[in-house]
């Protein structure tokens, strides 16, 4: 079993191997959904909050799928140079 040092160690280091850029926003949407505005401002603050994050995410899902498209071009690219360079 686990001693809680070991338990510890566990959860820091599985926390920095996993961080993406989804990991960051999810983090954010989490903290501005739990916090709980007191004015007006604060209400307008944390919608706005909430719209930009929106579009952070959905920004970050199309560079991610823009990444994998290169790297499947750069793959298709390197085979083919591996290919010439046989012959």
């Amino acid at each position: 079993m686990f001693s809680k040092r070991n338990w510890k160690n566990f959860l820091l280091n599985e926390a920095i191997e996993d961080r993406t850029i989804f990991t960051y926003i999810q983090g954010l949407q989490e903290f501005v959904n739990n916090f709980k505005p007191k004015t007006m401002t604060e209400k307008r603050r944390l919608s706005l909050a909430n719209q930009q994050l929106k579009e952070i995410k959905r920004h970050a899902r199309k560079m991610q799928n823009e990444v994998q498209i290169l790297q499947e071009k750069l793959n298709i690219l390197e085979e083919s140079l591996n290919e010439n360079e046989e012959r």
